[in-house]
């Protein structure tokens, strides 16, 4: 499948490569796919085509490329009920509630967030990422809840695209973690990378990665005479990579309630308070929810935050562990 952008180089990109300015704007293509699109001759400066990544580009500069994807399969309209909580002409932001996978991929082709989309909103998202992912500018995991910004248009999800590059949104996310993160706050700076033994994992590098940075704090710490040691953590991102809070609270010695991924096995209790056991074995995926979002306003030019609530699994765990802390 084709598809073809056009950009306009503004002052904050004077003076860039060709492939550096098109990764920051296309986020779903990798740097050295951009490459080779631009020494297939897909790229065009003003019209004129160019076959050097490196050709440096100035202000006002009209970028054409085209963009090359393999053949995919037809992205099937689903009505699934969605929680918009923001819209505008350009941007939707929307809590995505645990268990909604946010795009197709091998063994879910129907049941996820961009067949919802489609269903909704028609081909009105931007498709700079393709015909399979609408509008969809970045991602959160299956069984994470919380909020995620759509773009409608290609202009909104270029500008969004460029702000999560630079790392300067905002997101902040709660999480419900066995025992205590030692210190109660800090930063935590690491290189990410998949794990060689088991490659649906990620796993902390000290030699091979991206850079992944995550900012947590503790907020309150339960403990009583049936219940285990339970933190209640805020994790802020510098970076968005995959699995990032998971993966850098086990490298701290911790892990999130209802991970089954990167959790360590519930231990055994000679005495537990039986509604919270009866909570955490309903529990159907990780307790970790994205509830603050904050960027500039693609195109009104302002800072924009949004906020969600807590989903009730969560809520219920935090409420009893409030009324059974000693």
């Amino acid at each position: 499948m084709k598809n073809t952008i056009n950009l306009l180089v503004n002052k904050n990109n004077d003076g860039d490569r060709a492939d550096v300015f098109l990764s920051k704007k296309i986020t779903s293509f990798t740097r050295t796919y951009i490459k080779k699109l631009i020494k297939g001759r897909y790229c065009k400066i003003n019209k004129k085509v160019i076959t050097s990544p490196s050709a440096r580009l100035k202000i006002n500069d009209n970028v054409t490329i085209k963009l090359i994807y393999k053949e995919e399969q037809k992205l099937v309209p689903k009505k699934i009920n969605l929680s918009i909580i923001f819209e505008d002409k350009d941007i939707l932001v929307i809590n995505k509630q645990k268990g909604l996978v946010v795009h197709p991929g091998a063994g879910n082709l129907e049941n996820t967030l961009a067949n919802a989309l489609a269903f909704k909103y028609k081909n009105n998202l931007s498709n700079i990422s393709g015909s399979q992912r609408p509008g969809i500018v970045h991602r959160i995991d299956k069984d994470t809840s919380g909020l995620l910004v759509i773009a409608k248009n290609n202009l909104s999800h270029s500008n969004l695209g460029k702000q999560f590059s630079d790392h300067t949104i905002k997101r902040k996310y709660m999480c419900l973690v066995w025992g205590v993160v030692r210190p109660l706050k800090g930063r935590i700076e690491t290189l990410i990378s998949r794990n060689k033994r088991h490659r649906q994992l990620m796993t902390v590098s000290e030699i091979s990665g991206k850079k992944a940075i995550t900012n947590y704090k503790t907020v309150m710490t339960f403990f009583g005479k049936d219940i285990p040691k339970i933190s209640l953590v805020e994790c802020e991102l510098e970076t968005g990579r995959t699995h990032q809070i998971r993966v850098h609270l086990k490298h701290k010695g911790v892990s999130i309630l209802g991970d089954k991924k990167y959790g360590k096995k519930i231990p055994k209790f000679k005495k537990i308070n039986k509604k919270f056991s009866t909570l955490l074995n309903e529990l159907t995926g990780q307790v970790l929810h994205a509830q603050t979002l904050e960027f500039i306003h693609p195109t009104k030019n302002k800072w924009t935050k949004f906020r969600s609530d807590l989903p009730s699994d969560f809520k219920k765990m935090l409420n009893l562990l409030k009324n059974l802390n000693s």
